[in-house]
């Protein structure tokens, strides 16, 4: 054997490693956006069915204009939710979860988000974190190849966004 061989043997291995692991990418990301968009949803879907209880929640935390933030945070849930489940809006869509989980991690989970450092157990034990973790994956990833967005695209290529930059960014 070579000295060549086992590097260009190395190579293959992980070419195929590689190709193989990003495979995985879409039906990953379609089960984040099913699981995490239901979650969603559901928790949306409960604020919107308990506004008095999620008014007097947000009151205790010095929220502005608790009843209407309240309606606004059981909207943005739910129909984030749906929007995540579909695919559709995706990553607009993240980018509002993002920031509607910062504002509880602010808001209710203070402590926990100063802790990210000093603490991260107690930072990614605290309920805002798979939720925020989920709306990043897709606002970082995209909704993968199992999307409205990316069927809309598809058949209607005049809607798909003008790509700059780099040849990696395309």
């Amino acid at each position: 054997m070579s000295s060549t061989t086992i590097p260009r043997n190395f190579a293959n291995v992980c070419g195929w490693f590689t190709s193989l692991a990003s495979m995985a990418q879409s039906p990953f990301l379609l089960l984040v956006r099913l699981y995490w968009g239901w979650q969603f949803m559901q928790t949306g879907w409960g604020k919107l069915h308990n506004l008095a209880h999620v008014t007097q929640f947000f009151t205790n935390l010095g929220i502005p204009a608790p009843g209407p933030t309240a309606l606004f945070v059981g909207c943005v849930e739910f129909f984030g939710g749906l929007l995540l489940i579909l695919g559709l809006a995706s990553r607009v869509t993240g980018l509002v979860l993002t920031g509607n989980m910062l504002v509880a991690y602010l808001t209710a989970d203070r402590e926990a988000l100063q802790a990210v450092f000093s603490n991260p157990g107690k930072f990614y034990g605290a309920d805002p974190y798979t939720f925020l973790f989920a709306a990043l994956l897709v606002l970082i990833f995209g909704p993968g190849w199992f999307a409205l967005d990316t069927w809309i695209v598809r058949l209607v290529p005049a809607l798909a966004p003008e790509r700059d930059g780099p040849p990696h960014w395309r």
